[in-house]
């Protein structure tokens, strides 16, 4: 058990954050939620009724859909464009990129590159492409919760609904998704350019301590 939390400590301490604010947000919500209920005049709902509601849905996958487009971005434009000096980028000298190490054996290969054919090609470009599935799904997940929300809030005030395709062509959908676009970006940017001058010891998002601002790549 020791050997497994050390072995893999990073990607469960990254769950269990996850879950964390994500319940969070979850027992804050309703109370936001229940307020605004009373505001019109409409009774409290549940916990769990909160979470069928378009708000929770909505809030929710707005939010993972700009986080994935931004890893989707991130992986697929790192594997062509350069940024000298940064940890977060390829060299774009040949000459200098870090010398390939020994192949692999062939019996600790994944099996697509075994296999070979056209399973080595989607498997060259599983990850962005993976990232790029659970974009669009988080993208019509807010779309679908977000027109709930939405027709919800039209029936409370007395005004007409729309359908789900009408939603997405709105200007109050684009501006959820926008609002959060710019910001992953604006993020991934300032990871890209800092890790040029500033340094995290241990960290294989840092150059070393010691390494000159214009050497590329970790």
């Amino acid at each position: 058990m020791r050997r497994f939390l050390r072995d893999n400590g990073l990607s469960l301490v990254l769950a269990t954050l996850f879950l964390v604010f994500w319940a969070a947000q979850s027992v804050v919500g309703i109370y936001v939620y229940n307020n605004d209920q009373q505001e019109h005049g409409r009774p409290p709902i549940t916990y769990l009724q909160y979470l069928r509601t378009g708000a929770f849905v909505e809030a929710t996958a707005e939010n993972w859909e700009s986080e994935f487009l931004q890893m989707f971005a991130y992986v697929l434009l790192t594997a062509f464009l350069f940024q000298r000096g940064s940890a977060e980028s390829k060299s774009p000298d040949p000459e200098e990129e870090t010398p390939e190490e020994k192949p692999t054996p062939e019996e600790l290969q994944p099996g697509p590159v075994r296999r070979g054919g056209w399973r080595l090609k989607l498997y060259e470009h599983s990850l962005s492409l993976a990232f790029a599935a659970l974009f669009l799904v988080s993208f019509v997940v807010h779309g679908l919760g977000g027109a709930r929300e939405y027709n919800e809030e039209q029936t409370a005030h007395g005004e007409q609904t729309v359908s789900t395709l009408g939603y997405f062509a709105s200007s109050q959908f684009w501006f959820e998704s926008f609002q959060n676009w710019q910001s992953e970006f604006l993020a991934v940017l300032a990871m890209v350019a800092l890790s040029i001058w500033l340094r995290e010891k241990n960290s294989p998002e840092s150059k070393p301590v010691d390494a000159p601002h214009s050497q590329t790549g970790a």
